[in-house]
């Protein structure tokens, strides 16, 4: 008689993915995402706070100090791949964990620096690299346990950018005035430790997907292969990847220009300490909005997601343009609060964006390639500004090159595949089928395809896929 497949507790382990639950532990993944994402670009915002006191210590150029946080962005993203390869073979929980010790190893060594070269070395090498280990994977982690709702979770996961933006600035400048700059780092180091127990509690819903493959394979791999298995290098010639990529590293190259020399720009045209600090905690509090409305307002599902991207990098990179015109208190606040709301409105849906143009299977290794592209742009962004700033004497070009990379980002992402479509494109296949009409029907390799994408197997399967058995 013909018996019903049940699933052993060995192919049960080895299926592609449990389905997203949209919910459950998924929220605890959410706050670990909210923790991590305020200890790494939370700090990255604020550390303009230290740019005066660097500048001031050790006699420095502008575009010399600007190095240190462009190194520590740059190593955020040029080792994503290798953060994304090693959760592809270990899982995510190690990895992120590993991360949150080097990143707070790094504060620690830097506040005994002697010199500038030091803080590259710890602030920027070290920090770095833990931070890389930290955030693509934590990314990966909210999208996999979110389908419906995906937007949203991204949006209130990075609201902790915006609210450490919010309160870092007045702290950091609290801490180097009580314990000066190398008490500060000491601190930093500190609540950086704390994103070990963010890694803690991300609960994987799958085995590592190279494990998977090499289960399925039966072959031993060397730990190398099975490494490189997981960079996706074969994204280099997806064309909508490659031209979103040279997108985001344009976005990068203006994106982080006001966190680092805004408190400084403040300070330069007449304010106080507190009050240049100040500008940029009111920043972080619209970037908290901005992050939601745009979440809960992409999942509506009113306007595609590219098309929301572009309105939001769009605006940001004119109101950066119109920073140098505000010459007043008031005027800077207002044109910082646009800016605030943007820079958080365009966050969610620049990582949202990447499973509609390669698909859910490549996610992860696409985020770790998109973030070691962009590192050309985090590397140089600040540090032209710095150079722009040394040559006019002023941040005015700084800002107006900055609103231009955003602007010119947003020219690029107009010409993605499928852009200028009302409609959202088909779901990209993350492999053609294996099954040639030499081995069956159109029907049955057309349900292949559908089975490897929606892993449900035991749902619709070949009916010469069943196992037949004449036992009672």
């Amino acid at each position: 008689m013909m018996e019903k497949p049940q699933k052993t507790q060995e192919e049960e382990q080895s299926s592609p993915q449990m389905a997203a639950p949209d919910g459950g532990w998924g929220w605890v993944v959410v706050g670990s995402l909210f923790f991590s994402s305020a200890l790494v670009f939370g700090l990255i915002r604020s550390l303009g706070v230290f740019f005066v006191e660097f500048v001031q210590y050790f006699g420095e150029s502008a575009q010399a100090v600007s190095w240190i946080t462009s190194i520590g962005l740059a190593m955020q993203q040029l080792l994503s791949p290798i953060a994304a390869a090693t959760s592809n073979v270990y899982g995510t929980r190690p990895v992120v964990m590993m991360g949150g010790f080097l990143s707070g190893l790094g504060f620690i060594l830097a506040s005994q620096a002697t010199s500038l070269s030091h803080l590259y070395l710890t602030m920027g090498l070290i920090s770095g690299i833990g931070w890389a280990l930290i955030f693509t994977p934590t990314v990966a982690s909210v999208m996999q346990y979110f389908t419906l709702r995906r937007s949203l979770a991204m949006g209130l996961g990075f609201t902790g950018i915006g609210l450490s933006s919010f309160a870092f600035s007045p702290l950091f400048q609290y801490l180097v005035d009580a314990y000066a700059w190398r008490g500060a780092l000491l601190v930093l180091g500190g609540l950086s430790f704390n994103m070990i127990a963010c890694g803690a509690v991300i609960r994987p819903l799958r085995k590592p997907k190279v494990v998977l493959k090499t289960e399925n394979s039966k072959l031993n791999k060397s730990l190398f292969s099975r490494i490189c298995e997981g960079f996706e290098f074969s994204l280099l010639s997806h064309r909508g990847f490659v031209t979103y990529s040279a997108a985001i590293t344009f976005f990068n190259a203006g994106y982080f220009i006001p966190y680092v020399h805004l408190v400084a720009h403040s300070r330069h045209i007449g304010f106080t300490e507190y009050q240049a600090a100040s500008i940029i905690s009111v920043t972080g509090v619209v970037d908290i909005l901005g992050r939601v409305f745009s979440g809960w307002f992409s999942d509506l599902g009113k306007m595609r997601m590219p098309h929301m991207l572009v309105v939001w990098t769009g605006l940001l990179g004119f109101s950066l343009m119109l920073i140098p015109t505000a010459v007043d208190y008031s005027g800077l606040i207002v044109v910082s609060l646009v800016y605030g709301f943007c820079a958080g409105a365009m966050t969610p849906l620049a990582f949202a964006v990447v499973p509609e143009i390669v698909g859910m299977e490549r996610m992860l290794g696409a985020l770790g390639l998109l973030q070691l592209i962009e590192s050309v742009g985090g590397l140089l962004g600040a540090p032209l500004s710095g150079w722009l700033k040394d040559y006019t004497g002023t941040y005015t070009v700084s800002f107006i090159a900055a609103g231009s990379f955003l602007v010119l980002g947003t020219l690029v992402t107009m010409t993605l595949p499928y852009f200028w479509s009302c409609t959202a494109p088909p779901p990209p296949s993350p492999s053609p089928p294996k099954r040639t009409f030499q081995d069956g029907s159109i029907e049955d390799g057309l349900l292949t395809q559908t089975l490897s994408s929606n892993s449900a197997p035991d749902t619709l399967c070949p009916l010469k896929d069943i196992p037949y058995s004449d036992k009672e």
